[in-house]
């Protein structure tokens, strides 16, 4: 095994001696347990530590790998320009992992550089491990707007490249827990954030990362985390590994939890393969979904599983209700992954000759031509939940009173720019949040006025 050792860390710029200036006492388990993993690290020698970021570039479709022969980075945007840490790369890591993960077509590497500097994130554990160890070179990882399987999967990677070139690694996971902790803290509060604190604190000292997939997005999101996607792909580096968890410190003294465990990599264990038990279990769901599919969700899931695998446009079925064959309608179809958005494509106004081809239409578009994300793989298909809104008229509106988020989608327009956002969406509960959104959708300015229009939907899932 190569990868030797795993660590989950938090990143306050305040433990840093320049930036805290006294503060950091206030949360002296942090840094006593940094300290500790410190020489823990030290213990172990490594040649490589790989870091999950969440505060380097970060693509919505796209793990980005810090590439080049290593950076530097400085505390300056924390009041602290004189606190300085540098490292230098594992070019042929990062180069592994990357050619790696384009054989499988997976979206990893090291274009789209935009900032050749440390991030904190990265900087705080470094300035840590090398209090004690200097020997190692670095790859910089950061998360993505993926799913966390694909994070698992990342993960995964990096255990193969250090396999591959006998690299003794450690893998840090760096991310805060909820921001959200305190009424005076820097977010304030939600009932999520000790909530999730206390999961992902139980579920890392057990060392069940299946539990890791268990959390909901919208769960997340309201808890304020930050370090989710980098704890996952720390359960990918130890795929089918057995280990030994030990929590070192848990505390949030300014409304953002920190947590620290360390993860001792004993010896192989097929039955910890995590994301293969996941995919099976989402299978079955998926299995359960379709069974109860109503005819709109399963033309679309045909249209698009017969594009992807096939690379063809499916004619219209037999034997569709009358519903579908016979009117007209503009058509959203909606993909989902894990909880998350995949794609999004639809159409305001019918542009066929019914509702069942513009399913058809919009379902591949959905999949393969939404500019925000990459097509979908077919690995993908089974964990994809499809929805189908068939939009009815539209109705001008000259007053906010007329509108209701969970009941009525919107339109702004504002001479030739449009936008649309459905209704009862997730994380969306008022009107002026539909606005704001549908607003940024079409490009047009906060402040700019705009027309207002409403229309309903008949929502298939």
């Amino acid at each position: 095994m190569a990868v030797i050792g795993a660590f989950m860390v938090p990143h306050p710029p305040l433990l840093i001696p320049g930036v805290g200036c006294g503060k950091e006492q206030a949360a002296a388990d942090t840094v006593k347990a940094y300290r500790e993993a410190g020489k823990k690290i030290a213990c172990l020698a490594p040649e490589t530590v790989v870091i999950a970021t969440p505060h380097s570039v970060m693509y919505t479709d796209y793990f980005h790998i810090s590439p080049g022969d290593g950076a530097r980075g400085d505390f300056s945007q924390f009041g602290a320009e004189e606190s300085r840490i540098s490292t230098g790369y594992d070019r042929e890591m990062t180069e592994l992992i990357t050619r790696l993960a384009e054989e499988d077509g997976f979206m990893a590497g090291t274009a789209g550089e935009q900032e050749k500097q440390l991030d904190h994130a990265s900087m705080i554990p470094l300035y840590f491990i090398q209090q004690t160890y200097q020997e190692f070179q670095t790859v910089r990882i950061s998360l993505s707007g993926l799913s966390l399987s694909d994070h698992y999967t990342m993960g995964q990677y990096v255990k193969k490249a250090a396999d591959c070139l006998g690299r003794k690694t450690v893998f840090i996971a760096s991310g805060d827990l909820s921001h959200r902790l305190m009424e005076d803290g820097p977010y304030g509060y939600c009932e999520e954030g000790p909530r999730y604190d206390s999961r992902i604190m139980k579920t890392m000292e057990s060392g069940d990362f299946l539990e890791l997939f268990n959390f909901d997005e919208e769960f997340l999101e309201k808890a304020g985390e930050c370090g989710h996607r980098a704890f996952v792909m720390l359960a990918g580096a130890l795929d089918g590994i057995a280990v030994k968890t030990e929590k070192l410190s848990y505390e949030g003294p300014f409304g953002v939890g920190y947590g620290v465990c360390a993860f001792e990599p004993l010896r192989e264990d097929p039955c910890r393969k995590f994301k293969d038990e996941y995919v099976r279990l989402q299978r079955k769901k998926a299995e359960r979904r379709q069974a109860r599919e109503d005819s709109f969700v399963r033309l679309a899931r045909l249209s698009l599983e017969s594009y992807v695998r096939n690379g063809t446009m499916i004619g219209v079925p037999k034997g569709l209700p009358e519903d579908l064959l016979s009117s007209r309608a503009g058509v959203f179809v909606s993909l989902k992954k894990e909880g998350r958005l995949r794609g999004c494509i639809g159409t305001i106004c019918a542009t066929k000759s019914s509702v069942a081809e513009e399913i058809i239409q919009n379902a591949v578009s959905a999949g393969a031509r939404d500019p925000r994300f990459s097509p979908v793989r077919e690995e993908e298909l089974a964990q994809l939940e499809y929805s189908v809104d068939v939009l009815g008229k539209t109705q001008k509106v000259t007053s906010m009173e007329e509108l209701d988020a969970q009941r009525y989608g919107v339109i702004v327009t504002r001479g030739g720019r449009r936008g649309l956002l459905l209704p009862n969406l997730s994380g969306v509960d008022t009107v002026d949040e539909q606005i704001e959104i549908a607003k940024q959708k079409a490009g047009i300015g906060e402040e700019e006025s705009v027309q207002v229009e409403r229309f309903e939907v008949i929502r298939h899932r």
